[in-house]
C-alpha cells in the first residue's frame, strides 16, 4: 500500500490507566506495559499498527511531560519532534488542538488520524480498511469522522454514537448525536435498535476542518493557541507551550466538538476490538486454557481453579487451590487477589493503599 504523505497520526498516550492498578501506576502507565503478554507495549503495538496506514516521522506521540523519556526508551526510532509533551493534563480536546495546529503549520492539506495508545485490535487488516475509507472520505469531505464499533453485547461500560440507518456513501454514516454510557435496559434498547455503535474514540478529520471546529465550538481553547500559530515547529514553541497551554480549558474533544458539530460522521467497524479499560477486559480479550485461566504457564500450579486472570514475575511460582473468578496481580511490591467481577473497585483500593 502506499503511504500517502498527507495522512498524518496523532497517539494519545498520556492517560494514568488507574483501574489497571496495581501494574500502572503514575510514573508507567498501561500503554507502557506489555499488560497483553506478548512482548511489546500497547503504545508499541499501536505505533506498529500505523506504520502500515503512514509514513513513521508523520507518527506522533501526544502524551504527558513526564512521559516523555519513557516513550523515547520504547520508540527509539520516533524522533524528539515527533513526541509532543503536554505540560499539564486538560483532558483530550487541548492536546488533540495542539497537536492539528503543529501538523497544520507543516502541511496544510494534512488528514489527521487520533487513536489511543491503549486499545486492543485483533483484526488489523479489517481495521487498515476501514481507515483508509475513512481516510478517503475525510479528505474529500468538510467531515469530522469517528470510528465507531458494532456492538456485540449491551454494554453499559462505553459511550453510543447514534448513527442514521442509511450511509451517505460507501460505509459512512451521519452521526445523529452521541450518549452517555447508558444503564442496562437503555444498552439493550441501544443494541436492538441496530442504529447504535460503541464510540471507540478513533477519529479523522483534515487539520483545516478540526480547527474550523475548534474555532467555532471552541473558541478559548482556539484563541490560546492559535496565538502560538507563528512559533509551532520553531525554537520558541516549547516556551510558548509551557506558558499558554495551562490555561486552556480542561475537557474532551467529544464534548468541546463533537458533540455540538452537525458534520460529524461514522464508520461501523469490527475488528476485534476493545478499549482494555479494565482487567475484566483484558481477560475477556486473552486466550485461555481449558480451564478458563489466562496466563497459567510452567509456573503456575493450579488446583481447582477457573476463571482467573494471573500476572505474575518471571522467577516466581505460583500455587492455588479453590479460587473461580479471580485476578491475581503481583507487581512485586504489591500483591493483588481480587474478584473480577468487582474490578470497579479498584481505584478506591489504589486510593485506600497510598495511606498504608
Amino acid at each position: 500500500m502506499e503511504l500517502n504523505k498527507n495522512t498524518f497520526v496523532a497517539i494519545l498516550a498520556g492517560g494514568i490507566g488507574s483501574r489497571f492498578w496495581p501494574a500502572s501506576r503514575e510514573d508507567r502507565p498501561k500503554q507502557f506495559l506489555d499488560i497483553t503478554n506478548c512482548g511489546k507495549s500497547l503504545l508499541q503495538l499501536t505505533f506498529d499498527r500505523f506504520k502500515n496506514i503512514c509514513p513513521e516521522n508523520q507518527i506522533y506521540i501526544v502524551t504527558n511531560e513526564q512521559y516523555v523519556p519513557l516513550v523515547q526508551e520504547q520508540l527509539p526510532q520516533v524522533h524528539t519532534d515527533q513526541i509532543i509533551g503536554e505540560p499539564g493534563r486538560n483532558n483530550t480536546a487541548p492536546c488533540v488542538a495542539y497537536t492539528a495546529f503543529k501538523i497544520h503549520a507543516q502541511n496544510e492539506q494534512a488528514n489527521l488520524i487520533v487513536a489511543p495508545s491503549d486499545h486492543l485490535i485483533m483484526q488489523e487488516f479489517a481495521f487498515i480498511k476501514t481507515i483508509d475509507e475513512a481516510l478517503s472520505f475525510s479528505a474529500s469531505n468538510d467531515a469530522l469522522v469517528t470510528l465507531g464499533i458494532q456492538p456485540v453485547r449491551p454494554d453499559t461500560g462505553y459511550g453510543y454514537i447514534q448513527k442514521m440507518q442509511s450511509p451517505v456513501e460507501g460505509n459512512v454514516y451521519k452521526v445523529l448525536r452521541f450518549a452517555e454510557k447508558p444503564p442496562l435496559n437503555t444498552a439493550k434498547e441501544y443494541v436492538e435498535s441496530g442504529d447504535y455503535l460503541w464510540n471507540a474514540g478513533i477519529f479523522i478529520w483534515r487539520t483545516k476542518i478540526l480547527l474550523s471546529a475548534f474555532k467555532n465550538y471552541a473558541p478559548e481553547i482556539y484563541s490560546i493557541l492559535h496565538a502560538g500559530a507563528a512559533l509551532y515547529n520553531t525554537s520558541a514553541e516549547d516556551a510558548f507551550i509551557k506558558e499558554e497551554y495551562p490555561k486552556t480549558p480542561s475537557i474532551s474533544v467529544d464534548y468541546a466538538i463533537m458533540e455540538k458539530a452537525d458534520n460529524v460522521f461514522t464508520l461501523p467497524g469490527d475488528w476485534g476490538w476493545s478499549d482494555l479499560g479494565t482487567w475484566a477486559s483484558l481477560y475477556a480479550e486473552s486466550p485461555k486454557n481449558s480451564q478458563g485461566n489466562v496466563n497459567a504457564d510452567e509456573n503456575c500450579l493450579l488446583y481447582n481453579t477457573t476463571g482467573c486472570l494471573i500476572r505474575i514475575p518471571e522467577n516466581k511460582k505460583l500455587v492455588v487451590k479453590d479460587l473461580n473468578d479471580f485476578m491475581i496481580i503481583d507487581e512485586g511490591d504489591i500483591l493483588l487477589i481480587h474478584p473480577l467481577n468487582k474490578e470497579q473497585e479498584i481505584k478506591s483500593i489504589a486510593e485506600d493503599v497510598k495511606n498504608l
